[in-house]
């Protein structure tokens, strides 16, 4: 990347350039380079104090590399450096889901819709946590209020849809789940969780040749996930297609072989 050249030539000459450092931190994260970007940060801040932003973009760098409890505590920083940014509060309750900690999720979506109503990402995070805490009907308004509010747009955001349309899902209202499914494949067609949600809606309806289609183009999408090969196997079998069943089913044998595998050798080394 020439940016990157440019700020990696002026630092040989300029090696204690604080803003120099910071910026070359950001350049790598953007070019999803973590483990570079944070050393670069590290360097920086022996120079001079990181800013607010250059403490979310260390939070960013923990995220990419699924480090949520570092993640929290830079996104936490930030905040309290600068208390009125809503994508900062949109961060820290990401990583507060991801960590599991959905109360203090929830605090944090509801204090990014305070500072910018409407923000269908926010919302449909705020749902998502509701339902980490099992609360059904709070996470269902969450996810409506997300859908309602995008109604005008012209470009829609599919996670709501596929959000509510699993829960529903998972309450065995199948009948009432299908629509939104419907919505977020129509709206994310190259994303394999929306075929393999309604093709699962499909196949408890007993619809069959239309769950077939959708997990066939799920494992189109993600070839490597044995889960889909498992399901899809399973909807050939019900309709007595056994040679193509068997196929799916010895796919999905071999991929959890190999992922175990992997992960064997991984705690091994």
């Amino acid at each position: 990347m020439q940016a990157e050249q440019v700020v990696r030539s002026y630092l040989r000459t300029h090696s204690t350039s604080a803003d120099a450092h910071f910026l070359l931190g950001l350049i790598l994260f953007k070019a999803v380079k973590a483990k570079e970007s944070l050393a670069e940060y590290t360097e920086a801040a022996k120079y001079r104090d990181p800013s607010s932003y250059d403490l979310e973009i260390v939070g960013l760098d923990y995220v990419l590399l699924r480090d949520y409890m570092d993640a929290d505590k830079w996104f936490s920083q930030s905040l309290e450096h600068t208390p009125k940014n809503p994508e900062g509060w949109y961060y820290l309750g990401r990583t507060k889901y991801n960590e599991n900690r959905f109360e203090e999720a929830i605090r944090a979506f509801q204090e990014c819709l305070k500072q910018e109503p409407g923000n269908v990402k926010a919302e449909d995070n705020l749902g998502l946590s509701y339902a980490g805490l099992g609360k059904s009907d709070d996470a269902i308004a969450a996810y409506q209020l997300a859908i309602s509010g995008q109604a005008e747009k012209a470009v829609k955001d599919a996670g709501p849809f596929l959000d509510l349309g699993s829960l529903l899902l998972d309450q065995n209202r199948i009948n009432e789940a299908i629509p939104y499914l419907v919505q977020a494949v129509q709206i994310s067609a190259g994303d394999s969780r929306t075929h393999e949600e309604l093709g699962k809606a499909y196949e408890r309806s007993g619809r069959l040749q239309e769950a077939q289609g959708e997990l066939e183009q799920a494992v189109k999408l993600s070839p490597q996930d044995s889960a889909l090969h498992f399901l899809l196997g399973r909807v050939y079998q019900k309709q007595k297609l056994m040679d193509k069943a068997k196929s799916e089913f010895e796919r999905s044998a071999k991929l959890n072989q190999a992922k175990a595998s992997k992960e064997q050798n991984a705690v091994e080394r």
